[in-house]
């Protein structure tokens, strides 16, 4: 059923939906799988919860550092941001109406730029 308001309740059932993608996927799976126990994941979404509450609803739970959170991951590529980008435009499209989606996907791209940019860009080398 095609979500028409953004509440913490359809945020969550996303987050859920759309890791599951995430953990299933060929690519980046994997990059998941070397660091989050399947055991830890109950954690981890809670934590990306907060995250993306904090983000879309401005509830201010996510109190963590995201970037730090990316910069130990040594086999991260821009190929895994725009698999992940990708994954979540879908899910996204498939859970929200339109506007609520746009919105959602224009977010996670901005936040995906500047990862990227801190993460890649690396002047004068």
């Amino acid at each position: 059923m095609i979500q028409a308001e953004l509440t913490e309740a359809a945020l969550s059932a996303f987050l859920d939906a759309f890791y599951a993608k995430v953990r299933r996927d060929p690519l980046i799976g994997p990059v998941f799988s070397a660091r989050i126990a399947d055991a830890a994941w109950p954690d981890h979404l809670e934590r990306v919860g907060d995250f993306w509450s904090s983000v879309l609803l401005k509830t201010a739970r996510y109190k963590g550092n995201p970037f730090g959170r990316h910069l130990g991951i040594a086999e991260l590529a821009p190929t895994h941001f725009a698999r992940w980008l990708g994954l979540f435009e879908e899910t996204a499209a498939e859970m929200f109406s339109p506007d609520i989606a746009d919105a959602m996907i224009e977010r996670a791209h901005r936040i995906g730029d500047s990862l990227k940019a801190g993460l890649f860009f690396r002047p004068g080398s």
